[in-house]
């Protein structure tokens, strides 16, 4: 349909937004790392039609600050939102146990970064959604199978910090635990994100997984130049 749609307003196109959600749950299996929660958003935001390709939410420049935090990298270093101000950020939420959706979204995003030139490219912030998964072997194990660039950085801590950037960007995140053989074993759900992030520290637009990555890419290109 080329017929322009008459605009919806906030609140109705944020229940929209979490019935979406919920269907994909439904569609990729809920409890295999797919996503659970019901977005949350205190600004206004702007819904996109199901036709087009772009992002279901985005945000006008300078209306939303995207919440900053303050977490451990992969070696340990501090690690915080507002070190990467003066380039587009993606944020995304991965478990780094996972072995089958974060994977998939992982290499999607190596493709979008490598799509821009070096000195252009986005960086990756990867919020884990796996407390009992971040130990430094298994951070590294992935960026080794995942092909994960350079510009791919995980972020992590103690699961009261972690939680407090959940919440901060309507992330669900669900721990089913049950004991085979004596062994605890624990199942993570969680939302599968990606936020971009303007230089100025904004968010700009809201993927959730399954996306191309063309699509990330053309809305990175547009905010950079906003």
């Amino acid at each position: 349909m080329s017929a322009q749609q008459p605009p919806v307003p906030v609140a109705q196109s944020l229940r929209h937004l979490r019935w979406f959600i919920l269907a994909g749950a439904l569609i990729l299996g809920v409890g295999i790392g797919v996503a659970l929660a019901l977005f949350r958003s205190s600004s206004p935001a702007t819904p996109l039609s199901s036709a087009a390709a772009g992002p279901p939410v985005t945000w006008p420049a300078g209306r939303k600050l995207a919440p900053d935090f303050s977490l451990r990298n992969e070696n340990g270093g501090p690690i915080s939102l507002s070190q990467f101000r003066g380039r587009p950020v993606i944020v995304t939420f991965i478990d780094p146990l996972c072995r089958n959706f974060c994977p998939l979204e992982a290499k999607t995003l190596n493709r979008v970064v490598a799509s821009f030139p070096a000195a252009r490219r986005p960086a990756i912030v990867a919020v884990s959604t796996n407390r009992w998964a971040d130990a430094r072997r298994n951070l590294l194990l992935d960026k080794k199978k995942w092909n994960l660039p350079n510009d791919w950085h995980w972020a992590i801590g103690d699961p009261a910090a972690l939680a407090r950037v959940w919440r901060g960007y309507g992330i669900g995140v669900s721990v089913a635990t049950k004991t085979i053989a004596g062994i605890k074993v624990r199942r993570i759900t969680h939302t599968e994100a990606a936020y971009l992030v303007d230089p100025r520290g904004y968010q700009r637009a809201l993927y959730l997984y399954p996306f191309r990555a063309p699509d990330v890419e053309q809305s990175l290109r547009s905010l950079t130049r906003a």
